[in-house]
This record gives structure tokens, sequence and C-alpha cells, in this order.
């Protein structure tokens, strides 16, 4: 079993930045693949950004390319989501996941564990 805990959400204005942190632990926490989602009010979950285990791979969805970064520090079990350039329409709940495997791609089927998430919410 795999924990995931979200940290690093809040209330911004447009243009501002904000780095989300998603720290994993448990016996199955040292190898996997690990992605960002995002929920929007009244809209379903949606992929944001994916990093496989060793780093080397990304994925970005077109609406966040070129503003948000993923990363990762395998010592700390910890993902990262750095956030620039935000907008209203990112305003959302965060939600870190992940899977026993080097990579898992956009798919949210594909990830077994799930964090509760972080909110973000943009202020015009």
């Amino acid at each position: 079993q795999v924990q995931l805990v979200e940290s690093g959400g809040g209330l911004v204005q447009a243009g501002d930045s904000l780095r989300l942190s998603c720290i994993a632990s448990g016996r199955s926490s040292s190898y996997n693949a690990m992605a960002w989602f995002r929920q929007a009010p009244g809209k379903e979950r949606e992929f944001v950004a994916a990093i496989s285990w060793s780093g080397g791979t990304k994925d970005y969805a077109d609406s966040v390319k070129g503003r948000f970064a993923i990363s990762r520090d395998n010592a700390k079990n910890t993902v990262y989501l750095q956030m620039n350039s935000l907008k209203p329409e990112d305003t959302a709940v965060y939600y870190c996941a992940s899977g026993p495997a080097n990579w898992l791609g956009r798919m949210s089927y594909n990830y077994d564990y799930w964090g509760q998430g972080t909110q973000v919410t943009v202020s015009s």
C-alpha cells in the first residue's frame, strides 16, 4: 500500500506561481510512476502532468505545457508540480497519483494510488 499526501495549494492571483508537493510513503513507494491530475467544480478529472520513475520521461497536458513543470526527488519520495503563469481556469483540486511501474502515461485508470487532493484557486 502507498500513501500520497499533497501540499502547497492555496489562493493566488492570475500570473502568480505555486509549487505543489506530493510525498509518497509505504512499502511499495520506492519504484513508481507518478502524475498530477486535477478536477474543477462540475468537471471530470483531467490529466495535468506525468513523470517516469527515472525522471527521464515527462508528459504534459496541452493546457499547461510551457507553464507547469513536473519533477521528482526519489531520495525524498516526492514529486513536485511547479505552476507558473497561473490562470483562473487552473482553479481545481489537484491530485497526486502513483503506480508501480516506470511509466504510466496519461490515463487515470493506470494509477493505483491517489492522494486526497489540494485546492488551487486562481483569482482574476
